[in-house]
């Protein structure tokens, strides 16, 4: 399967620096990635607001609950790789989450950036599985 990671520049470059090589989404509810991800996945980033720029396979995935598990685990665990700087940080990021999927990302390279075409997928939606990027990479119209 192909993922869509919607993000912020400043996570994005920390991807690109090999100083974040975990990629975290942190919701109330089981939402895409959660349980859904899985070793051998691609997943494709784009900035907010801006192209798809990058690509990463997956190397591992994990889900938690974070009814059962503790943050300051995760943080002594994963916390550096995941791109926080304390747990302080973690901590306030994770107020009010209930689940958290870890992405280990490994091969991670820029590529052509391409535009995409979310109709249908939700303007607020930050993550999208598709079987397929071309699915929703926006191409040219041929002159």
């Amino acid at each position: 399967m192909h993922h869509l990671a919607i993000m912020h520049k400043q996570f994005l470059d920390k991807i690109i620096a090999g100083t974040k090589t975990i990629e975290s989404r942190w919701y109330v509810t089981k939402r895409a990635p959660y349980g859904k991800i899985t070793v051998g996945d691609v997943i494709y980033f784009k900035l907010s607001g801006g192209p798809v720029t990058t690509k990463a396979s997956v190397q591992d995935a994990l889900f938690f609950d974070l009814n059962h598990t503790p943050i300051t685990e995760l943080y002594h665990k994963y916390g550096r790789a995941i791109g926080f700087n304390d747990l302080k940080e973690m901590n306030e990021f994770a107020k009010n989450k209930n689940y958290c999927t870890l992405a280990f990302l490994e091969d991670v390279k820029p590529i052509t950036p391409f535009a995409i075409n979310k109709t249908g997928y939700g303007n607020a939606n930050a993550w999208i599985i598709v079987k397929n990027i071309k699915d929703i990479r926006v191409t040219s119209a041929k002159k």
